[in-house]
């Protein structure tokens, strides 16, 4: 069955760019709501924003949402990974400003939230977008691909020039609770010299030692380093999920990503949708609902972080 939460569960911080206070409520909601997006500070515009691929306007930081009034919200995509690897298919997240707080730089204080309050079966079944033949984008050396498979896999591929990231390779099944365990504690990362420029640019304003992996060649300098030895490739993965929630729906594919980066999961999105023979939409038995993200996910699954 579909679901949303049982009640509303509030996070305060600050925006990773803007630098100033953010607070976020996500709110439960009814049958064939969907995922969408309100800015509570807006009172002459639309202030509505569906999460959905077709509102994202591209940006190579982060995942924004902006409808047609120009009203935007930026930085979804970690609390967009928390509610698909939560099983949560219904809510109402309000947003009091343009960024969606970054919190520790990972999902772990959402899924926390969202686990706390409880979830709620709603009366109708899920539907799932199946993916039927291979669709791929590239962008130079990037690429992204989905291809049919009976769950949601992901598989991904980075590589940096410093050591302290090097090459990375990981691929999960994201059935059941596996991105509760896996991936929700990772943290975004960034090379200390692109922090600079991005200070040098207005940009990183709320970014901390605290709420990102900060490295310098073979150096961790964030404070008791690393959550896992591979946790840069896993925060690439978690921001894989939130990027393709956006399809509106849970994904049964093989999604494959190199180098790939928000952008080119959202150019895949569109290349899906280009196209009717890509994909069917379809109601999930209970046999196929137990292999979707989040299915039977529990707060006994969320794994201690230092």
């Amino acid at each position: 069955m579909q679901t949303s939460i049982l009640s509303s569960v509030s996070f305060q911080g600050v925006g990773l760019h803007s630098g100033l206070p953010a607070r976020l409520t996500i709110r439960p909601t009814g049958i064939d709501h969907g995922i969408v997006f309100r800015r509570v500070d807006v009172t002459e515009h639309d202030a509505y924003l569906p999460a959905r691929f077709d509102v994202v306007h591209q940006s190579p930081l982060c995942t924004r949402l902006e409808n047609a009034d120009g009203v935007s919200v930026s930085t979804v995509e970690h609390v967009m990974a928390a509610l698909m690897g939560c099983g949560i298919h219904n809510a109402l997240v309000e947003v009091d400003g343009p960024e969606v707080p970054i919190l520790d730089g990972s999902s772990d204080a959402f899924v926390r939230g969202i686990l706390s309050t409880g979830i709620q079966p709603l009366n109708r079944p899920v539907k799932a977008l199946r993916i039927l033949r291979p669709v791929s984008v590239t962008r130079g050396e990037a690429w992204a691909r989905l291809t049919p498979h009976e769950t949601l896999l992901i598989e991904f591929g980075i590589e940096f020039e410093d050591a302290a990231i090097g090459i990375q390779k990981k691929t999960l099944n994201m059935s059941n609770g596996s991105f509760v365990r896996e991936l929700s504690t990772s943290r975004t990362f960034c090379r200390k010299a692109d922090v600079d420029t991005m200070r040098a640019n207005g940009l990183a304003l709320g970014g901390t030692l605290e709420n990102a992996v900060v490295v310098d060649g073979e150096k961790v300098l964030s404070p008791g380093g690393l959550r896992h030895a591979d946790e840069a490739v896993r925060h690439k993965m978690l921001d894989a999920l939130g990027d393709l929630a956006l399809a509106g729906a849970p994904i049964m594919g093989h999604y494959q990503g190199m180098r790939a980066g928000h952008a080119l999961t959202n150019d895949l999105l569109h290349a899906v949708f280009a196209d009717t023979a890509n994909y069917e939409w379809v109601d999930c038995d209970p046999t196929m609902a137990q292999r979707l993200p989040g299915a039977g996910v529990h707060w006994g699954e969320i794994p201690e972080v230092a």
